[in-house]
């Protein structure tokens, strides 16, 4: 149970450390939630602060969930790495340290998913580009990119463990959650494209 203990608190942690936020007050002495979207993640850094930010970003944010699930899978083996998984993207989503009011989990999911589930990680990040490619809307990209998650590890993996169906499933539905608001702007035609500012 400490070990337990000890991963989600170290991963939850970890997850707080929000890239855009960060750099953006050292380097442009802004608040990034302040413009753009209002979100403190790739795409709003790419938005507001432009391609280099957004691409540090990403990796640092990735790099975030790839650290976290090293370190869970080294004190507890496989059910480590998918504990602190799940915890650095909740960390990342809702950082105590900013008042619970963090990114959308995007690049965190992809550096969890390139550890824990490398081949239907690729999967799901290509299907994820085709999506922004031909329509041209990042959210709807990245959010399908997760939400399928499940049932590409449904379909590909086997031996079927349903431990790692079950952490999918709960970070599939966390990045749902958090686009909820991208959701409803689709649906009324209100989602901004790819290079347009917001």
């Amino acid at each position: 149970m400490k070990d337990v203990i000890l991963i989600i608190i170290t991963s939850y942690l970890l997850g707080n450390f929000q890239t855009s936020y960060i750099l953006g007050k050292i380097i442009k002495k802004t608040d990034i939630r302040e413009f753009g979207s209002g979100n403190a993640g790739t795409t709003n850094a790419l938005r507001v602060f432009g391609k280099k930010f957004a691409i540090a970003t990403l990796l640092l944010d990735a790099l975030k969930g790839v650290i976290a699930v090293i370190i869970g899978k080294y004190i507890l083996n496989d059910m480590g790495a998918l504990i602190s998984g799940i915890f650095v993207v909740l960390g990342h989503n809702w950082p105590v340290f900013l008042k619970f009011k963090g990114g959308k989990g995007i690049a965190t999911t992809i550096g969890v998913a390139l550890v824990t589930l490398p081949v239907q990680g690729i999967i799901c990040i290509a299907i994820g580009i085709s999506i922004i490619i031909k329509t041209k809307y990042v959210s709807l990209g990245t959010m399908l990119a997760v939400a399928i998650w499940p049932i590409v590890y449904l379909f590909t993996k086997r031996p079927f463990d349903h431990r790692y169906f079950i952490f999918t499933l709960i970070l599939a539905l966390m990045a749902i959650y958090k686009h909820k608001s991208n959701i409803s702007r689709l649906l009324r035609g209100e989602e901004a494209k790819l290079g347009k500012k917001v």
